[in-house]
């Protein structure tokens, strides 16, 4: 036994069971494959036949699909579970929820899994949480893999010509609660409830869909071709605009720790905290409103999109290829719910890895500036133990009280904030836009079988072109505003072999003219920079930046490489040493310039290789185009327009940086290159 457990806590989800153990149905579709098994799936495909959403005619055609399908003991159970004898006894519209709950279009195989939820939704539009415990069988330990918790795979990774059928001992319940119902159901949570009821918060995360959104049949079943460098993106846009919601969530026990056992102490506790911080607010006893203490305490745990747990930060796949992670944790930083508020996933490697909320350091150690704070881990699927995906977002449990007071804006928050493009808009994750694709893995959630892109394949005929983007069309991207008469935005797929940090990037195209909302900061100054892909290529764009209203200097022509005159730069290796190093990082810097960032850099397309750093690269520059003070409660705007008169120049827009004064004008710790 003792054996076995230490086994056991060296295997996760993601081990691969090995090749030689899949099963392989030459010349069969999913169809054929049920239909061929009636003494185990007779009463699933009875179900398909009657539902008015999946058949299995679509099973039968040439495309990538998941099926879990539930053994006829299985149905039997979930019949008599509901008080029924038969199929018969079961509705239209319970077969088609069945049904199209058991279906993905996109094929994930076990040694796609980790612990975590599957990145494509079902064909009810809900996503499937994954969690994996031991098995002992004829003595070897196995991982035993279950789909929302109770439903276990029994025999996984049947390969078909069109998929994968993974075979179920149960029936996957569907969800059905929006977010705040499924945690009222929790008793685990009992404390945060009480303060969710009393602030009435609940009542804004009820939404779930656009109504009002509209998107014309051939926006979003024909590709629209754009000219990105010397490849065409084919975008397609979205059919449903959903909304998403995101909650980090301590138990009671974790409260208990803190000697909170009431609503009471609860109440207490956040105002010793936010009084602190907004003492202009300390009157404020009303609970819904939104300068109370317990307002703030309780709108800061959520986030105003769906973000499942192994899309918090980049996943192990990406960073282990791409990321310097001895010397950086990877981060992603989240606008919450509370007003004029920032949230920060890291996702460290070594000893303590994991993902956690508002924490510093680097692995298990201090900084280069010599702060380790430890911040909240958020407890991953398999540790939670239950499944948390609402039909309107999820929550995930964690194991510390998380705040926005002073020691996470003063400490936590005093360094040098990197945000990724593609996190300015809830409307970006929620809709699975956001890394839908990585090396032909995840595929774009309404359009299965769209792979991560490779130029040598992107051509303008999308009936040749195997990789996709999901674009927006202005109004249903959230902190961004643009007109559709002359401007374009869509999110590329992720793609491990560019220099893009995580391996994706915000694409801008036509005569535009886009503002986008900056996240907030807490108080003080900072300086504004963005990065865009800037190699030479006759289609970038000529732009210019006004921040606030105001224009930053003058256009910059990104047709020009990093290298050219006009920028200056120069590799680390015609410098020489570390001196002569960071004297042209600070010349250079006083010029409006940074060279990439040294933490992340491109493989090969498939994700092998080795590492080649942004910093080494000219392609990457990061440019300076602002420096400004924010009380940490106003809004702040950027403005990109095109100045060339052309309808084709892009914007390939990669990541901002918001970096404190402590941090980019200090003679004490100077600024890292990571």
């Amino acid at each position: 036994m003792a054996c076995a457990a230490l086994l056991f806590t060296t295997m996760s989800c993601d081990d691969d069971p090995g090749v030689e153990n899949y099963y392989t149905a030459k010349g069969d579709m999913a169809s054929t494959y049920l239909l061929d098994r009636p003494e185990q799936f007779s009463q699933f495909v009875e179900i398909i036949n009657k539902s008015k959403i999946v058949n299995l005619d679509l099973l039968g055609t040439y495309g990538s699909y998941t099926v879990f399908a539930p053994t006829n003991d299985a149905v039997d159970a979930y019949l008599k579970g509901r008080g029924m004898t038969s199929v018969a006894d079961l509705s239209v519209t319970d077969c088609d929820t069945i049904a199209a709950t058991h279906i993905i279009e996109q094929s994930f195989f076990t040694t796609d899994f980790s612990d975590a939820t599957l990145p494509t939704a079902n064909m009810l539009d809900r996503y499937l949480t994954i969690t994996c415990d031991s098995d002992t069988i004829s003595g070897k330990v196995n991982i035993a893999y279950y789909i929302n918790v109770d439903s276990r795979i029994i025999v996984p990774d049947d390969s078909v010509e069109n998929g994968v059928v993974h075979t179920m001992n149960h029936v996957i319940a569907a969800t059905s609660e929006m977010l705040p119902d499924l945690m009222k159901k929790d008793t685990t949570i009992t404390l945060f409830n009480a303060a969710l009821e009393l602030t009435h918060l609940a009542d804004s995360m009820q939404a779930y869909i656009d109504e009002s959104y509209y998107c014309s049949p051939d926006s979003f079943e024909e590709g629209h071709a754009y000219l990105v460098g010397e490849e065409y993106d084919i975008v397609y846009y979205m059919e449903k605009h959903y909304y998403g919601f995101t909650g980090f969530i301590e138990q009671d026990n974790v409260f208990a720790e803190h000697g909170i056992n009431t609503i009471e102490d609860l109440i207490a506790y956040a105002k010793e905290i936010y009084d602190d911080m907004y003492p202009e607010d300390a009157g404020v006893t009303d609970f819904t409103d939104r300068r109370n203490s317990l307002n703030r305490f309780v709108s800061y745990h959520f986030l105003p999109c769906r973000i499942i747990y192994n899309m918090l930060t980049a996943d192990n796949k990406l960073l282990t290829s791409n990321f310097d992670r001895k010397h950086w944790d990877a981060a992603d930083w989240y606008e919450t719910m509370m007003p004029h508020s920032i949230l920060k996933v890291s996702f460290p490697s070594g000893s303590e890895a994991g993902r956690y909320i508002n924490r510093r350091g680097i692995q298990n150690r201090k900084d280069g500036r010599g702060v380790k704070i430890p911040g909240a881990k958020i407890l991953s699927p398999t540790e939670a133990k239950v499944n948390l995906m609402a039909v309107n977002g999820v929550y995930h449990y964690i194991k510390d009280i998380i705040h926005y007071g002073r020691e996470t804006q003063e400490k936590v928050m005093n360094e040098r904030i990197r945000v990724d493009a593609t996190a300015l808009s809830p409307d970006f994750m929620t809709s699975g836009a956001r890394g839908h694709a990585v090396n032909g893995v995840g595929g774009c959630p309404q359009y299965p079988g769209m792979y991560g892109q490779k130029s040598s394949q992107l051509k303008p005929d999308p009936a040749t072109n195997s990789s996709y983007c999901i674009g927006f069309k202005g109004g249903t991207a959230k902190n961004f505003i643009y007109s559709d008469v002359n401007s374009h935005l869509h999110l590329r797929n992720r793609y491990l072999g560019f220099w893009c940090y995580y391996g994706d990037e915000l694409i801008i195209c036509g005569r535009y003219d886009v503002k986008f909302k900056l996240p907030p900061v807490p108080e003080g100054d900072y300086e504004f920079r963005l990065q865009a892909i800037i190699n030479g290529m006759p289609t970038r764009g000529i732009i210019q930046v006004y921040f606030d209203d105001k224009p930053c200097g003058i256009p910059i022509d990104m047709r020009k490489n990093g290298d050219d005159a006009s920028i200056g730069w120069k590799s680390d290796n015609d410098l020489g040493d570390t001196e002569a190093i960071l004297a042209y990082d600070k010349a250079l810097h006083n010029r409006g310039w940074m060279k990439g960032s040294k933490s992340y850099g491109p493989t090969n397309d498939d994700g092998t290789g080795s590492r080649n750093p942004n910093r080494n690269t000219p392609e990457t520059m990061r440019r300076i185009y602002a420096t400004f003070h924010t009380d940490g409660k106003t809004d702040h705007w950027v403005r990109v327009q095109q100045k060339l008169e052309s309808t084709n120049g892009t914007f390939p827009f990669d990541y901002i940086e918001l970096c404190p004064r402590s941090v980019y004008n200090n003679e004490l710790y100077p600024e890292d290159q990571w």
